[in-house]
């Protein structure tokens, strides 16, 4: 039996795809294209794809726009959630550090280099954990504004901390010396002035910059397709690398003083301590910027909530568990004969 002959030389185009006239060929004649990303056609042999809305993308047929994913580092996700939990056991490791000093205090291991300084460097450090909840989260107006500002500050008074454990090591030294003029400088004044002066300073280039150009939640449909990116707009990157080049500055100084007066004969010399954790503590924020610059979204997220974890955990690391080591297994060495080299 014959087969009845075609009038047309092309089949029907399905919804998904444009009719492209075939060069040279009769007007029935004809390929069927698929629309492109973003694009949809819902009628069959349709000339023309429609756009989707910016807030809409093409289904995988392209033949309906569906709404575009919400993306933001969630607590619900296996990230963020892992963030978080990190986080939070690094500061109730910090309060329970803090507590062995605390319940130590007469110990000359605690004493030396000023146990307020200690106090106050723990506490912050415990804040240094915590402000990196701040990262994690639907984005909205308050986190925006306030996140990097708390982490600014909040750093600030740790490094400034860490700065006057250094200088008191120094002015400690300068002070044994005969007719010295340091031992006047010898007190609580020079370490709370450091501190004030780190954390004001700071505060003045933070509040600075929200009041000028203060970060605001966006919407970040063109970075990935499909996708909408929710995040915080820092609206200024002269005034986020100026926050951060402050801190870059005090952790600094607070290196090369530790590395200079790290050989001075003192009771125990906490500076060796502060001249690796300081090596540490820029060694990870020196790798983040360009790790920060080549991610985006949730990552580039991440990527700061791991430079505070990690600096933060340096700091606690290398300045504190030797000390603990010493209190709570060492016992024997925690004498001021011991700490003075005498037995």
């Amino acid at each position: 039996m014959e087969s009845v002959p075609r009038s047309v030389c092309s089949d029907s185009c399905s919804p998904g795809y444009r009719k492209v006239p075939r060069q040279g060929q009769p007007y029935c004649c004809f390929d069927c294209i698929p629309c492109t990303e973003g694009e949809i056609s819902t009628q069959r042999d349709a000339i023309n794809c429609d756009k989707c809305p910016e807030d809409h993308w093409s289904n995988a047929e392209r033949n309906e726009c569906i709404k575009k994913i919400l993306e933001f580092l969630s607590f619900d996700e296996p990230l963020g959630a892992g963030l978080a939990a990190i986080a939070i056991m690094l500061s109730l490791l910090t309060a329970a550090v803090l507590t062995i000093f605390i319940k130590h205090r007469e110990t000359p291991i605690v004493r030396a280099n000023n146990r307020s300084l200690s106090y106050m460097l723990l506490c912050s450090l415990m804040l240094c954990f915590l402000c990196s909840l701040i990262f994690i989260g639907r984005p909205v107006k308050m986190s925006c504004l306030f996140r990097q500002m708390f982490f600014g500050v909040i750093f600030s008074f740790c490094v400034g901390c860490i700065l006057a454990k250094t200088l008191l090591v120094v002015i400690a030294f300068k002070a044994t010396m005969p007719d010295s003029k340091f031992r006047g400088w010898f007190g609580f004044q020079v370490p709370t002035f450091i501190v004030l002066v780190s954390s004001v300073l700071q505060v003045i280039i933070c509040v600075t910059w929200l009041c000028l150009y203060p970060p605001f939640v966006e919407m970040n449909m063109k970075s990935s397709i499909g996708k909408i990116i929710l995040e915080c707009n820092e609206n200024s990157q002269a005034a986020f690398y100026s926050m951060l080049g402050f801190l870059g500055l005090l952790a600094c100084l607070s290196f090369l003083v530790a590395f200079q007066a790290r050989k001075l004969p003192d009771t125990f010399n906490e500076t060796k301590l502060i001249t690796f954790s300081m090596m540490v503590f820029l060694s990870v924020w020196t790798s983040f910027i360009p790790a920060y610059l080549s991610t985006k979204g949730k990552f580039m997220v991440s990527v700061e909530i791991f430079a505070i974890l990690a600096s933060s955990s340096g700091l606690l690391f290398c300045i504190f568990f030797p000390k603990c080591y010493i209190i709570i297994l060492k016992p024997e060495m925690n004498t001021r004969k011991h700490l003075q080299g005498k037995t």
